[in-house]
Parts: structure tokens; sequence; C-alpha cells
């Protein structure tokens, strides 16, 4: 092992204060995904299928301003560094236009409020989600080039990213129904979580101090550093294709987030089929508390397995089977909800692994680009993880507005029609089964580290 694989970087204050950034990640997107839709349905009252149908044209935008961040962000020499800078400055802009999402004036017209719509989640998602992400995720391999802090860094991250998600899916409906369940407490609640954002992303951008560039090649020559980075849109979208793990990051990313979407729509579910729209919260603690034990023993997990590709697989393959079990427990009648809530627990423990060294598999991917390309694209590599959020998370949400709409779901009816309670069935139980199977089988090809030490072998030969 090298001199540089052996060597620390980081205090464990500077891997907390990092991972800490991700409460201001999910103020965003938790509650975005979670009660967007509800709150544009119940509470505007917009329609699903168009509403969907907004989200879909959105996403349009989503890939080229992925790509155009990603490699801004491997150009940018400043003071602070290359990543942190957007992921300061760009959160200024995700804290305005959430508010705005959850401030549509209700006096306006039908039209308008979705063009309001439209365009505070276009801004919000297409430009300073991606400028914050993209540059967050790629400070995992900006400051340190230790594999065993990656995967401590990805496990800090996501902890602090459960219990946010947990927390909002906990106590947003409280919180709103307390305000009086209108319109303003929406907007009241958005201010609130977007001033949290600002104050958390703000002290995670100043926990961590990028390394010397000099520090990731093989040379101190700032012309020659500034050489490798020389590559327009077009060329870091063929560095980022020709990388077939990226690809498969990327895909598994989507499916995660339409994953995700899907279990959202457990606000449905558990109103209209359970007949408690609190045990959505309950849900929440049956996911986000194993996720977060899971990820207390990631790394450690990691080490014994001299390495992340087995972990991965053998988990994801676990929760695949948990999930199953889930749709099992939920046809049972009115849904068995103990039996619901174990294996939901389970599905989420065995998810953790992954959501804990993801960062650091996408980091041995930029190296497996450097090793075959020899070009750094720390910053455009992580452009997948905002990709995947954005595109993964709004047709997830584009795609159970549409259902919905199919669904003839009505806000106004106590009662739902069957084929209503049978789409949210399928949404809830029975699609994420199958999005994590494809998971699992895609996560057995992802052997970018067994790539990465052949080539390294090859070239030492």
């Amino acid at each position: 092992m090298s001199e540089n694989t052996e060597r620390r970087y980081l205090k464990w204050y500077n891997k907390v204060g990092y991972g800490s950034g991700d409460v201001a990640g999910n103020v965003v997107y938790a509650f975005l995904s979670s009660f967007v839709m509800i709150y544009l349905t119940d509470t505007v009252g917009l329609n699903p299928g168009i509403v969907g149908t907004l989200i879909a044209v959105s996403k349009l935008f989503d890939g080229i301003t992925d790509i155009f961040f990603g490699s801004m962000i491997d150009k940018t020499h400043s003071k602070m560094g290359k990543a942190r800078p957007w992921m300061l400055y760009g959160y200024i802009g995700c804290a305005i236009t959430l508010v705005g999402i959850f401030a549509i004036p209700m006096g306006m017209s039908e039209f308008a409020k979705y063009a309001w719509f439209f365009i505070c989640y276009s801004l919000l998602n297409a430009v300073f989600y991606t400028a914050n992400n993209i540059a967050y995720s790629a400070l995992t391999s900006l400051v340190t080039k230790n594999s065993a802090e990656r995967v401590e860094m990805g496990s800090y991250r996501f902890m602090f990213a459960f219990a946010t998600s947990l927390a909002i899916q906990s106590f947003t409906l409280l919180a709103v129904s307390a305000l009086g369940d209108t319109a303003e407490a929406w907007r009241t609640v958005a201010i609130v979580y977007a001033i949290i954002g600002l104050i958390v992303n703000t002290l995670s951008v100043f926990s961590v101090k990028e390394l010397p560039e000099e520090e990731f090649v093989e040379t101190t020559d700032k012309a020659e550093i500034e050489k490798d980075e020389k590559y327009g849109l077009v060329e870091a979208a063929k560095l980022l294709v020709s990388n077939k793990y990226y690809l498969m990051i990327c895909v598994t990313y989507i499916l995660q987030q339409i994953y995700g979407a899907m279990i959202s729509m457990g606000t449905y579910y558990t109103a209209h089929i359970l007949g408690d729209k609190n045990l959505f919260g309950v849900f929440s603690w049956a996911i986000n508390i194993p996720l977060i034990i899971a990820l207390v023993f990631t790394p450690t997990l990691v080490a014994k397995m001299h390495g992340m590709y087995k972990l991965n697989v053998g988990s994801y393959a676990l929760a695949t089977v948990a999930r199953a079990l889930v749709a099992v427990a939920g046809y049972t009648g009115t849904g068995d909800v103990k039996m619901m809530l174990l294996f939901t627990a389970i599905a989420a423990l065995g998810q953790g692994p992954w959501q804990g060294d993801m960062n650091a598999v996408i980091a041995s991917c930029s190296e497996y680009t450097w090793l075959t390309k020899h070009k750094r694209v720390d910053g455009t590599m992580y452009s997948c993880t905002s990709l995947g959020v954005k595109l993964g998370g709004g047709l997830g949400t584009a795609i159970t507005g549409w259902l919905l709409a199919f669904s003839n779901y009505d806000k106004a009816l106590a009662v739902q029609p069957e084929s209503c309670i049978n789409m949210l069935k399928l949404m809830y139980l029975v699609i994420p089964f199958v999005l994590d199977a494809i998971i699992t089988f895609i996560l057995s090809r992802m052997k970018v580290e067994e790539a990465n030490d052949k080539i390294r072998a090859e070239m030492k030969n």
C-alpha cells in the first residue's frame, strides 16, 4: 500500500463538519420529494398529471447543467479551492427557490400557479442545487486521497442525510397542521428549513480545506496541471460516457431516487389504505434509523471485506428480498403493518452500506478516468450525484403524479376509488421491490476497484 493511501488527511471534526452539509441538502431534497406533490394537489389545488408533466419537462435542462457545473468546478482556481465556492454560493439560490415553490400565491390564476411552480422548480434543480450538490460531493475527492477517509466521509454524510430526512418526514405534517394546515403554513415551514440550510451549509463549507492541486498529479507545473483540465463540454461528456462505471452509478442513482419518490407515496398510502396519515412518520423511522445504524458500521465492514464490492452486492441483495416481503405483507388484507415495518427496516439496513461508500466508489471512478484518459475530472465525475438526484427524483415525482391522475385520485373524496387504491399499492409495494432488484444486478457489475488495481499493476510492470 502506498504512502498516499496510508496517509491521513482529516481530523474527526473535519469529517463531521463535512457530513453535516447534507443537513442543508436534505432540508431541500427530503422536503421537496416527500411533500411537494401533496402540497400542490391538496393545498394549491393543482392537477397531479399536469404537475408531473411540468417536472418531466424541467428535467430536459438538467443533464446539460450537470456537466456544465461539473466542468466549471474542475476548472476553478480560487483561494477557497475548486468546489467550496460553488457549494457556498449555490445554496443561497437553493434557499430562495425552495421557499418560492412552497409560497405560490393563492390569489393567482391557475395558469400563473403552474408557471410560478415551473420557474422556481427549474431554477432550483437545474441551476442552484446542481452547483451546490456537485461541489459538495466532489469535496470527497478534493480534501483527502485516503480511500478509507472517503468512505468515512460518505458514512458521516448520509448519517446526517437520513437523520434530517427522518426529522422532516416525521415533523413536517405535524408542523403544517399546528400552523393551520394552510398555504401560509407550508410557506412558514419552508422558510424555517431554508434558514437552517443556509446556516449549516456555510458551517460545512468552512469545516474542511481542499488539498493543493499538485497533490493529485505527478507534477507541480501549474501549466501542466491546467493543460490536463482543458476540455470543453463535449469532451467532458465523452469522458463520462466512456467510463462504464460512471454510467452504472448514474443509472443506480436515478433508480434510487425513483425508489425514494415511490416510498414518498407513503403519505397517500398511509392515509387512504392504512387509514392513518401519521403512520408515514412511523415508516420513516423504520427506514432511516436502520440506515443510520448501517452507516455507522460501513467503514469497518469495508475494511474487513477489503473493499466495497462484496459488501454492496450482498447487502443490496438482502434489501431486495426484504422489499419483496414488504409487498407480501402489504397485500395481506388491509396490510400487516407490524410485518411491513419489520421488513422495511431490514430493507433499509441492506441499503445502508452502498449509501455510505458510494462517494468513495465515485472517487474510484474518477481515478479510473485518470488512469485510462489522463484527465482530472473529479467535479465532472460527481455530476452523477446531482444528475441522479434531480433526474431520478424529478422523474419519480413526475411518474407518481401521472399515476395518481391515471388512477382517478380525487383529494375531495374521503374514500378513493378502487383504481386509486390498487395504484397506491403498486407504487408503494411492488415498484420499490423491482427497483431494488435492478440496482442489485447493476452493483454486481460495479468492479471499479478491481479494474483500477489491474491497471496500476500493468503500469508498474
